[in-house]
Order: C-alpha cells, then structure tokens, then sequence
C-alpha cells in the first residue's frame, strides 16, 4: 500500500491543497491583452506543421541520484546501483530499467544550475524561465505552447493540465496572455465534469438557446468589451466544444491491452489520457506526478515514486517512437529542483539547485545524448551548466520557434522567453 506523503518540507506550497490551489489561481485576476506575435513569420512558419509538447512536472524535487544522474559508490550515491541504457556509456539509476530501454529517444540535460531551493521560486522559474519579479507576471510554458501553436479553431483546449482529481477548473498561468490561454485541468481518464447535455434538452432547443446567448453576448460586447467579456464569451465557446470532445478525455475508449501495459496507477491513467489527447490534436498538456520532496526516507519513497513513474513514461515515450509522433512532440521531465548530495539524518536529501537534471525527447533535441556533467559526488556542475532560463529557450526553439520573438500584447513588445539568455544549442538537432 502507498503510504501518505507526510515526509515534506513545511513551505506555503505544500501547505495547500492541490485542488484548493486550483481553484484559487482559477479565481485569480485576470490579465488582459489577447495579441500576436510581432512578426506573423513565425506564426505562418507554424500552420503547415503540428507541434506539440508534454512536461512531466515530478512535484516537490525529483532526486537526479536517484534517476538521471547516479553516483553509485561514493558517499553521496545512495543504495541503488546504476544500469546500462539502450546508449553505450549513459547510465541511469537501477529505479528506472524501462526508461533504460528507451535512452536512445531521449536527451539528458544534467548540468541545470538554477541556485533557487524554495519550491515556489523554483517551479515558477521552470516553468516560465523567469525569476519571479514584482514588477511582473510571466506566462508558463503551457500558455506560451498555446499561443504560438494551437489553432484557434481546434475543439480542444490549447493548454490542458492532467493531475488526479482535475474536475475542470480553470489556472491563471498565462498572465498577459490572457484567459484564452491558461490551462483546463482534467482527471485521469474520465471526461470533464458537467459537459453531458441532459436528456431533456433536444438538439434543436440546445441549437436555438445558444444563438440566442451569442447574440446578446454580441450585443452586449459592442458597447462593453473588454479582456475579461471576450473570457467570459469564449469560456461558453470552450464549453460547448469540450461537449462535443468528451469522448477525447475517456480512456476506457483505449484498448484493454493499452491499458494494461500503462497500469492502473494514477499516473499510468495520466499518461495514457496525455498520449489520446495528443492523438486528438491537443497542443500542450501537463502532468503532474508529486511528491518528491523527501527530507525523510528519500530512498524509500524514491523506490515506490521512481518506480511508478518509469513504466507508463517510458510506454508513453514508445508509443508516441511508433506512431511517429515524437519527430513532431517535445516531452520534458523537469522538477523545480533537485535534491542534495548529502545524506541529512532522517536518511533525507533535501532542496538542491546546483546540480541537477531535465530530460528531454522529441522534436528538434538531438537523440540518445547526455549534456552536461557534474562531479564525482554530484555536488556541482563541471561541464555544460544551463538555467531555467536557457531551458525555456531550448523548449521553444526545438518546436520551430524563434526563441528571440515577442508577442504583441496590446501594443507592446513581450519576449516569448528572457532576451538576456539563449538556446541550448549543442542539443538541438
């Protein structure tokens, strides 16, 4: 049985709820400005080809002793040994033998120095390749995928976070960009709740009460438009539409034997669901697989965690291999940091930033490579040291976008990504 995750740290973050969390960034303020890119050469360059990207959020800090990284031996490594992949000379941790299978995909970014050890600074860093500022709020990934990938006329949302539980709740993760592009969070498996017309409700009468909704909402927007009535006229939109998909998000639509090979845990469901959506045509989904944050029995709990996550994201990666869809997916593991070298004294590693690792795999990143190294213990980076910053560069460069592009929000200029840093280039194909 899966014990309890009592064993994390005592910040803000993990003192909230994750649906509560959810639901209160839903509620959230809302940003305005819907614009496009400054230049539409980047936006054209995209209508002829379909990208997509999937991020692997390990919540609390992923070990990269324990999986990417291991240091078998010395007085840092732990008790797990290391394991040859499917490339001659990168080894990973013995917690991941189906990840070592499917190496040759992938491309490990293992010397990610971001020097922030407080889980909210740092998610917020990964995720949008900024450091959190008061004078600003800066989109994450899944808003900015959204906005310079998704076609507006898809019928399903260009930002979707799958966690367990998600009962379709809407995030602020977009700011400037506006609500079109925060994210839509499901469960795993199942439709989104409250999107079944009910059976007294005909066609014809569902057809004719919502033209008479889009023609007072027009009538009403003529005189009093604003950022947050276009959210509230498209949020109907999406609501039909994701009416319409229902079916899209229910993976007892999948082969039985497809759902066995992903197994019957939280995340296998997770991921089965990402790999349909994609198949549907989604742009950018998120999931989530938490805690890692172990001060206390770090080995214990990375035996039961790593060992979850290895099998249903190494099938997800072979499957997306064999339809041929990986040359057109960006995938990312990323965590808002590491964990430390040192051992403390309830057999924990606590908060590390110094020395870690990203996987990556799909679209423009080089294939079965390791970049980057740090020392014989892990302690520091020796070779090959990027931030957050060079990583979100890296994201949106390996799906065909120039990195150095602005959105046009409302008249002003808004980096996609920090103009100050650059692409990891020695990894992009």
């Amino acid at each position: 049985m899966k014990r309890s995750c009592d064993y994390a740290c005592h910040s803000p973050k993990h003192k909230i709820a994750r649906r509560q969390f959810i639901g209160t960034m839903a509620a959230g303020s809302i940003a305005g400005g819907l614009g496009v890119f400054t230049s539409s050469s980047a936006a054209e360059a995209l209508k002829s080809q379909q990208k997509r990207v999937v991020v692997f959020n390990m919540h609390g800090g992923l070990s990269q002793l324990e999986s990417w990284d291991p240091k078998p031996g010395t007085d840092t490594g732990g008790p797990f040994r290391s394991i040859e992949t499917s490339v001659p000379g990168v080894r990973i941790s013995e917690l991941m033998p189906e990840t070592a299978k499917i190496m040759h995909h992938l491309c490990l970014v293992r010397g990610v120095n971001t020097s922030e050890d407080d889980h909210g600074k740092g998610g917020y860093m990964m995720l949008t390749g900024r450091r959190q500022s008061p004078a600003a709020e800066y989109p994450q990934i899944g808003s900015v995928m959204a906005k310079a990938l998704a076609d507006e006329q898809n019928p399903l949302p260009g930002h979707i976070l799958i966690t367990p539980g998600g009962g379709g709740g809407r995030g602020n993760e977009s700011a400037y960009l506006g609500p079109r592009f925060s994210s839509l969070a499901v469960g795993g498996g199942k439709p989104p709740q409250n999107t079944e017309r009910p059976g007294t409700i005909t066609d014809a009468d569902d057809s004719l009460r919502q033209d008479v909704r889009r023609e007072a909402a027009k009538k009403f927007l003529s005189r009093r438009r604003t950022a947050i009535t276009d959210a509230y006229t498209h949020s109907y939109e999406l609501a039909l539409r994701l009416m319409s998909q229902r079916d899209s998000f229910d993976i007892s639509k999948e082969a039985v034997r497809d759902q066995d090979r992903y197994g019957s845990s939280d995340l296998g469901r997770q991921c089965l669901l990402g790999r349909r959506l994609l198949e549907k045509g989604a742009t950018f989904v998120q999931i989530t697989h938490s805690n890692y944050d172990t001060h206390n029995e770090n080995f214990n709990f990375h035996l039961e965690q790593v060992g979850e996550f290895d099998r249903p994201y190494a099938t997800f990666i072979a499957d997306l291999a064999e339809r041929g869809m990986l040359e057109s997916t960006l995938v990312v593991v990323l965590s808002e940091f590491g964990r430390t070298p040192g051992i403390n004294l309830y057999y924990g590693r606590d908060h590390w930033s110094r020395a870690w690792t990203v996987a990556m795999a799909g679209c423009g990143v080089i294939k079965g490579a390791a970049y980057g190294k740090t020392g014989p213990n892990g302690t520091e980076v020796t070779d090959g040291q990027v931030d957050h910053a060079n990583l979100f560069h890296t994201y949106l460069s390996a799906v065909g976008l120039d990195s150095m592009e602005s959105f046009d929000i409302e008249g002003r200029d808004m980096p996609m990504a920090d103009p100050a840093s650059k692409p990891i280039k020695a990894i992009l194909a």
